[in-house]
């Protein structure tokens, strides 16, 4: 019967440890859980601004159009300008827009 101390021994460090680990596995599940809030948050944000954007490029878009400036030529500019790393693309966003 010498025996039976050494195995409840053991299994109470099983215990312990099972208990170790449930106590672990519940934390990472309210981990996962604020994570996938802040999944959901951060899309709903994104969806809005991304709204608000096409909003602004449509309203961007008739002002260039009432002012015939073509766009995306001024885009393209400004991109190749920044590629190339001119640092004049402010200026030239001026000349593109007529001087302005």
């Amino acid at each position: 019967m010498v025996g039976l101390g050494s195995t409840a021994k053991k299994l109470q460090t099983v215990a312990d440890q099972a208990e170790k680990v449930y106590k672990r596995m519940n934390k990472l599940r309210d981990e996962v859980e604020e994570t996938q809030q802040t999944v959901d948050e951060t899309q709903e944000r994104v969806g809005t601004i991304e709204e608000e954007l096409d909003e602004q490029r449509a309203v961007l878009d008739a002002i260039a159009e009432e002012h015939d400036i073509d766009v995306d030529a001024v885009a393209a500019e400004v991109h190749i300008n920044e590629a190339e790393g001119d640092g004049t693309a402010a200026a030239s966003d001026d000349e593109a827009a007529g001087g302005n």
